[in-house]
């Protein structure tokens, strides 16, 4: 999504430029770009026999979804369960979570 937002349209093909080699294969790219339109992130104009890709989302709004939808998916739509989990993981510490909280209340009181 991030090569769709900084140079705007692309054909696949063009689209597979800007990967480092070993590039992906083309059918590999073309796949994950009908997924990320079925998904409601691209649409397509159809150029001569070819479809040129661009984004219909802001990159804050994909975002919230990729969130959205990692909660849904991995931590039963608990959102409480992501963030223990987070912690359980030692990826963020009590106290961080403490800050966080207070953050939070802080918001809230305004």
């Amino acid at each position: 999504m991030d090569i769709y937002w900084n140079h705007g349209p692309l054909f696949v093909r063009e689209l597979l430029e800007f990967y480092p080699e070993p590039r992906p294969h083309f059918n590999t790219i073309s796949t994950q770009v009908r997924t990320l339109e079925k998904d409601g992130f691209l649409d397509h104009h159809t150029v001569g026999g070819s479809f040129q890709y661009y984004p219909i989302i802001e990159e804050k709004e994909y975002g919230k979804r990729s969130i959205a939808s990692v909660v849904s998916h991995y931590f039963d739509n608990s959102y409480i369960s992501a963030v223990s989990s987070f912690v359980k993981e030692e990826k963020i510490t009590v106290g961080e979570l403490k800050d966080l909280i207070q953050q939070i209340e802080n918001h809230q009181e305004k």
